[in-house]
């Protein structure tokens, strides 16, 4: 019985920090997302809904425009995962009755919109079984089914065509109506505990002026007030609305800090859409499969021109400049070195770990003699080399691997110099702004000093594994470094699982 409580009260705070998340941007008058609402939608996907500006929507895998997202959520008190069958098993959803494919597709029939105006998502703390077919045919960057691999085979007996026959027949429909339902549907999840969520939706507050709970403190008054406003039929907000139940409530004890923010972004994060909270999001997307470049010359011929163009017109406007980039590290280094110290304005750069936090070069005004340091190693490769490879692994050591494709792949590499920090490599070891400011310092000096010796001419191969913040302070120091070649590494194995050369600069 408590198991069951426990579950049930994990459930509504999930559903219910979910919501914040949504909502809040509806206080930023810059946000395209104009309306939100909570337990009101089709049956099976009525947990949040959150509809955007017209002309302003984010797009499906098609690039067509999703007015409006209808989510599931369900949360697990323990982490799993979940393959294709699971979503024609109605005990998947606690159902007795009508699986979540089910109500997807009753969904799609009840829509009063247009079904390609439309997003039926199951947000959840599981994923797809790795070795599900599910897990190939979700969509990385949109979360959405790829249809085009759903359908690449004719008959059942393939892989793709179980999984159409095993969907095709729980819902007593064709392939084409299949394809229908299946293109509305959406997938995302969040490895976030409740309480890393609540950290970040603290960060949250403070940015909107809202009242901040103190993590010490055991109850969180914004889970119940939401299920209290849905008691007292107020479960659909729109920017007025949202503001003045705020203002009902006394959530707000400053005015509402809102910068404008500016995005940037190669890849998504599936539950995290920044043109749900930036002013103006650059949208690369396009230009990848996954994280993987479609073809090597648009690194120069379209990447590196579009961000030059998109970040001239922001300088030309503002003063100080708020970036969120969720981009390749090659993509923050070259955004740093356009956005270099002699443009002369100030750039703070959104940070995401547990939290979201905003870091700038000066945010912390003195160094702290407890932040961990830079240790740096010089190895010896090729004696006939006379370039240099800088192997960062500030998030995790990468220096075997940067060998072995030096040595494989670069004959004219004679030194790799090794950085890392002084801890050992991990997600949470930059600890501010200047931190990584500081980091990106000792890169410079130690690259320097050791070009000093040797010719000035020298090209650095520059191998990354750390935050883009670190990257993006690295970068705005281009023309400190010389010549410098970027890599990027093949995570998702479209390649070789190895590295790949990007962008050469200066160009």
């Amino acid at each position: 019985m408590n198991q069951a409580v426990s579950a049930r009260r994990g459930g509504d705070t999930f559903q219910a920090r979910q919501f914040w998340y949504k909502a809040l941007p509806l206080l930023d008058p810059e946000s395209p997302v104009i309306g939100v609402g909570f337990e009101k939608g089709p049956k099976g996907f009525d947990d949040i809904w959150v509809e955007y500006a017209p002309g302003r929507e984010p797009k499906d895998t098609n690039g067509e425009p999703i007015k409006c997202i209808f989510i599931q959520c369900k949360w697990h008190v323990i982490l799993g995962t979940y393959g294709f069958k699971d979503l024609i098993d109605p005990k998947f959803i606690n159902a007795k009755s009508g699986s979540l494919l089910k109500r997807a597709r009753d969904a799609c029939l009840n829509s009063a919109q247009s079904v390609s105006g439309v997003q039926f998502k199951l947000l959840t703390n599981w994923r797809p079984k790795s070795d599900d077919p599910l897990n190939s045919l979700v969509n990385q960057r949109t979360g959405s089914i790829n249809l085009d691999k759903l359908y690449k085979t004719k008959t059942d007996k393939s892989k793709m065509g179980e999984v159409r026959k095993a969907w095709r027949e729980h819902l007593e429909i064709n392939d084409e109506e299949l394809r229908q339902v299946v293109k509305t549907l959406a997938f995302g999840h969040t490895l976030d505990t409740l309480d890393e969520m609540r950290s970040r939706l603290d960060k949250e507050f403070k940015t909107f002026g809202l009242e901040r709970i103190q993590i010490n403190e055991s109850s969180f008054k914004y889970d119940d007030l939401i299920f209290c406003w849905m008691n007292q039929g107020h479960n659909e907000f729109d920017k007025n609305s949202f503001k003045v139940r705020c203002q009902e409530e006394g959530l707000f004890i400053k005015t509402p800090e809102n910068p404008q923010k500016f995005g940037i972004k190669s890849f998504e994060h599936s539950f995290d859409r920044l043109e749900d909270r930036c002013t103006s999001v650059l949208n690369l997307i396009p230009y990848f499969n996954g994280r993987f470049i479609q073809d090597e010359s648009l690194w120069f011929d379209k990447l590196y021109p579009e961000i030059t163009t998109y970040l001239s017109k922001i300088t030309r406007e503002q003063q100080k400049i708020r970036l969120v980039l969720d981009i390749h590290s090659s993509l923050a280094f070259v955004t740093g070195s356009i956005l270099n110290m002699k443009v002369g304005r100030k750039v703070e750069l959104e940070h995401r770990t547990i939290s979201r936090s905003i870091w700038s070069a000066d945010d912390y005004k003195v160094v702290d003699p407890n932040w961990p340091t830079l240790h740096q190693n010089v190895h010896d490769l090729n004696s006939n080399g006379a370039d240099i490879a800088v192997a960062v692994g500030i998030t995790h050591n990468i220096t075997n691997d940067v060998k072995s494709y030096a040595k494989e792949k670069l004959p004219s590499v004679g030194k790799i110099l090794e950085v890392c920090p002084s801890t050992g490599s991990g997600n949470q070891v930059v600890s501010s702004g200047r931190h990584a400011f500081e980091f990106a310092q000792t890169v410079k000096e130690k690259l320097r000093s050791i070009k000093r010796d040797h010719e000035l001419n020298t090209k650095t191969h520059l191998f990354i594994a750390a935050p883009n913040s670190f990257t993006f302070f690295l970068g705005q120091q281009t023309s400190a470094l010389g010549r410098v070649q970027l890599y990027e590494f093949d995570f998702e194995g479209q390649g070789d699982r190895s590295y790949q050369p990007s962008l050469a600069l200066p160009k």
